[in-house]
């Protein structure tokens, strides 16, 4: 968490602002969305099924925007890049949430089909984030208050076997997080960029998947109340527990999330 020269901030900062959100129809980003809004933010929000924005939109009312996006798609990036670059008013915050998960095996399948698996989940994972900041960034790091949060995984830290590619996408994510901290540091100290470490999560992306799952409502709580003290990874959940033994015993985390 950082100290000194960030001070806590009170999740009413995020009254006025205006934050960038992906994956904002389903599940984890859903709830930031409407907690967003509760807190006064306007949302811009991002998702390729144009009929749920329309749904999310007529929920939360006029502070929520919609874009449709499919994140997959570097011209549709570029499209959305420049709408937002069109706007009369400037964007304050950056959330990539949006992800994907398909379950891979390397001895089975062809390596075609694989391949456009794995273009999928690297171009939504990890690609959409970094073109989006390599976008914003410069925009971000100007405002009052700019913020970005990257949402990672506990498996950006041990991998589990059935989902190599996604596990790969997260922890590349994690080190971009690191990096782009560290090379605007000095240049922005008023641009936080802040990582959210999530844990198994109740969504539509791990039906069948593990137990002892949180709400995506208690994600997104979590997630907010952490940016709340300005730090620079939040971690959720069990994944607290989990940064103790990986740092401690590395062998006894790679064991629990390998499956």
């Amino acid at each position: 968490m950082k100290t000194g020269s960030v001070p806590t901030r009170p999740l009413m900062w995020l009254e006025g602002k205006h934050i960038l959100l992906t994956g904002a129809t389903r599940g984890i980003g859903r709830e930031l969305a409407k907690q967003l809004v509760a807190a006064g933010a306007t949302v811009m929000a991002v998702a390729r099924d144009d009929e749920a924005l329309i749904a999310l939109k007529w929920e939360l009312g006029p502070q929520l925007q919609t874009y449709t996006c499919d994140l997959q798609n570097e011209a549709e990036r570029e499209q959305l890049i420049s709408e937002l670059m069109g706007a009369q008013t400037p964007l304050d915050g950056l959330i990539n949430n949006a992800g994907m998960q398909i379950e891979v095996d390397y001895l089975m399948g062809t390596h075609v089909d694989l391949a456009k698996d794995i273009s999928m989940e690297v171009n939504v994972n990890l690609v959409a984030p970094l073109h989006l900041c390599a976008a914003l960034v410069p925009c971000l790091a100007k405002r009052p208050e700019g913020i970005i949060i990257n949402v990672t995984s506990a498996l950006a830290l041990s991998p589990k076997q059935d989902a190599p590619v996604y596990c790969a996408t997260k922890a590349g994510l994690r080190n971009f997080t690191t990096g782009l901290r560290y090379q605007t540091g000095q240049l922005a100290p008023n641009l936080q960029i802040s990582e959210c470490i999530m844990p198994l999560v109740e969504t539509d992306m791990t039906k069948g998947r593990g137990r002892g799952k949180i709400s995506p409502d208690r994600a997104a709580r979590d997630l907010l109340q952490g940016i709340k003290h300005g730090a620079d990874e939040v971690w959720i959940g069990k994944t607290r527990l989990l940064r103790i033994i990986h740092r401690l015993l590395p062998e006894l985390s790679a064991r629990i999330l390998r499956g």
